[in-house]
């Protein structure tokens, strides 16, 4: 059982990696040195999503960190964001949500949002 100081370590680390997943590059980088592919990190992946609950989300600053972690339980997003081009892709399609489309719906699967980024029509 974990202490109250215990905790809130665990608290803090885990929001500060869940606000990383915000970043593409970041999850590039995960893929380069080959988290993406290990059962035991994209088992921790799936362990995080109780971040998405209100009670938890309400600390994320970054919410495309949760949109991120969703993307992240599916191996087609990791292998797609593996490659410097498709994070360059990924990280315009963000720029370009957070320049023009912040109230609008995000793609809800990663055969959505893969397609949407190789539909350059979409997002220019």
């Amino acid at each position: 059982m974990l202490n109250s100081e215990e905790e809130k370590k665990r608290f803090q680390i885990e929001l500060e990696f869940i606000q990383c997943l915000a970043n593409p590059w970041y999850l590039n980088n995960l893929a380069q040195q080959q988290y993406l592919k290990d059962p035991a990190f994209i088992n921790y992946l799936k362990y995080l999503q109780y971040w998405k609950q209100p009670e938890y989300a309400k600390f994320v600053v970054y919410p495309h960190a949760l949109y991120f972690l969703d993307l992240l339980q599916h191996a087609e997003f990791r292998d797609y964001i593996s490659t410097s081009e498709n994070t360059q892709e990924v990280h315009r399609m963000q720029y370009y949500h957070w320049q023009f489309l912040r109230h609008s719906p995000v793609p809800s699967s990663p055969n959505n949002f893969i397609s949407n980024a190789e539909n350059k029509e979409v997002i220019e």
